[in-house]
């Protein structure tokens, strides 16, 4: 699901963050993403193929 990310963007992920949460916001995007979950806050950094493979959906702030 190559798609084009931008900072902002609230991404839904397959597997949920052990926090029960299972939606992400983007903070910073490259070859690297950096992450914060919606729940607890906890920020994360992921390869961009694994992000690519991971998501389920991609939502604006504002939908």
């Amino acid at each position: 699901m190559a798609e084009n990310y931008e900072v902002g963007d609230l991404i839904t992920m397959k597997k949920q963050h052990p926090c029960g949460a299972s939606e992400w916001e983007i903070l910073r995007v490259g070859a690297d993403f950096r992450l914060k979950c919606t729940g607890c806050g906890h920020q994360i950094m992921l390869a961009r193929k694994m992000v690519d493979k991971s998501v389920k959906s991609v939502r604006k702030p504002n939908t």
